[in-house]
């Protein structure tokens, strides 16, 4: 169970035993638990082996003992070797972690189930949230599952499918002319009239815990090793700065070294705002004034998680780097015709940027490398027809 919640900015302590947002000082706020009293009690190694959700690491996890999880079955995705893409390239140790294989076809579901469940335990009736589209509909089936309302906000150039689905879990569904930076600023408008609770990015701190998950399976998946490098598509950069919060917890449970993979951030050409700020050596990003790119999860002007985003591509040796839509398209269809795996454009543009990493010394093809495939294909239909 969270031990107490503190802000990733000023350091001010909050209770984890009430709903709560961000820190006053307007930063994230991150759940931490009493890892050294964890670490005597599990010393080697190890995860709850009858579970294959998001639960299977309910030591590090944000539920009572007496808590039943809330769960669709999100988490322990295949972990697949690359058959053709990596050994064309000379990566014969490239791999694809597949999140599109979770529930609502997305890695969005381990967020959600965790922040749902949380908001839930915490006395919440009711939930809202801005959405580029996959956070929205993965909200709304936990929030179905649990008995939640759930009220999105999501662009009107968001997938159809993806609309559907929202509709099909029951959700509040509003269509805004816009980027995910338009649906926020609908949300603020109206969220002390809606009185549900704002589980948008990083404005809660426990859709990070889920999305952790995803920095233990890794470990796991190769023994307790840490790969040489991940290469994440990257909009709100969540999964980033979660998996390298999961990394410094299992380096504290004893059961990793200080070794990090490199943390690398993909973003579309038409809103790379991570990608300038690295490169020019800021601390935070400049919004984007028009976000463009087919890739909707890549569309996010701006994230509220911009300095730690930075932070960690920078502490672990990284890179960030942008392609084009093209670019990404492309890698999505190599993806399917190459390796049999349907994914978004978001994944394609992890593909697609593998030449300029390699070209930039960023990866080495004697490397093990993770590209992760955030999210499924079908949701995205004119993509992939178009790819």
């Amino acid at each position: 169970m969270v031990d107490h919640l503190a802000c990733t900015r000023c350091g001010q302590t909050a209770s984890a035993a009430e709903l709560t947002n961000t820190c006053g000082c307007g930063a994230p706020l991150m759940a931490h638990y009493d890892l050294p009293a964890l670490a005597a009690h599990a010393p080697h190694p190890g995860a709850d082996r009858e579970r294959t959700d998001v639960w299977r690491y309910h030591e590090v996890m944000p539920i009572g003992v007496d808590e039943t999880p809330l769960t669709l079955g999100e988490g322990w995705t295949p972990l697949v070797r690359s058959q053709r893409i990596g050994p064309a390239l000379g990566l014969e140790r490239l791999y694809f972690k597949d999140e599109g294989l979770n529930p609502t076809g997305t890695f969005k579901a381990r967020g959600m189930a965790v922040a749902v469940h949380r908001a839930r335990a915490l006395g919440a009736r009711g939930v809202i949230l801005p959405s580029a589209g996959n956070a929205g509909s993965a909200a709304a089936a936990y929030c179905a599952a649990a008995g939640l309302t759930c009220t999105v906000a999501m662009p009107e150039s968001t997938p159809r499918p993806i609309i559907d689905e929202c509709h099909a879990f029951g959700a509040d569904l509003h269509l805004v002319a816009g980027s995910i930076a338009n649906a926020g600023q609908w949300v603020r408008e109206r969220i002390a009239e809606n009185g549900s609770f704002d589980i948008s990015t990083l404005r809660e701190p426990y859709r990070i815990e889920g999305k952790k998950t995803m920095g233990y399976e890794l470990a796991e998946a190769f023994d307790w090793q840490l790969p040489d490098a991940i290469v994440y598509p990257t909009g709100g950069g969540t999964g980033l700065i979660a998996m390298w919060k999961a990394f410094d917890e299992m380096q504290a449970l004893g059961w990793i070294g200080a070794d990090r993979p490199r943390m690398i951030a993909v973003q579309a050409i038409g809103c790379a705002p991570i990608v300038a700020a690295f490169r020019a050596g800021a601390d935070a990003a400049i919004p984007v004034a028009d976000p463009e790119t087919v890739a909707s999860g890549l569309r996010v002007p701006s994230a509220l998680g911009d300095f730690l985003i930075l932070a960690t591509l920078r502490s672990s040796g990284g890179a960030a780097v942008a392609v084009s839509d093209p670019q990404l398209l492309d890698g999505a269809h190599q993806l399917a015709s190459e390796e049999g795996i349907l994914a978004g454009p978001e994944a394609g543009a992890t593909v697609g940027a593998l030449n300029k990493l390699l070209d930039a010394g960023a990866i080495a093809r004697h490397e093990r490398v993770v590209c992760f495939v955030t999210g499924h294909g079908l949701k995205y239909p004119a993509v992939m027809s178009a790819a």
